[in-house]
């Protein structure tokens, strides 16, 4: 039966490491994740401030991006 406590409580220790690290694997992208919701916002709300103040160059940027990227995905769909 000693063997038997031994293999139960090492099995025991190691759930409770697999379950520490996981816990902490948890937080970890908790955190990340409310900074990149934060990055996001401040991100759009300065994208939103530019559009604001700069109609007409916006609006050149997103008809060149829009070129582009049909350009893109017509090359992709083309057979060689």
């Amino acid at each position: 039966m000693e063997i038997t406590d031994k293999a139960a409580n090492l099995a025991h220790e190691t759930f409770d490491n697999i379950a520490n690290a996981t816990h902490q694997a948890v937080e970890a992208l908790g955190e990340k994740g409310e900074q990149l919701q934060n990055a996001e916002q401040h991100l759009m709300k300065n994208c939103r401030g530019y559009v604001r103040d700069n109609p007409i160059s916006s609006i050149g940027i997103a008809v060149a991006g829009g070129f582009l990227l049909s350009r893109l995905l017509n090359n992709r769909r083309k057979p060689e």
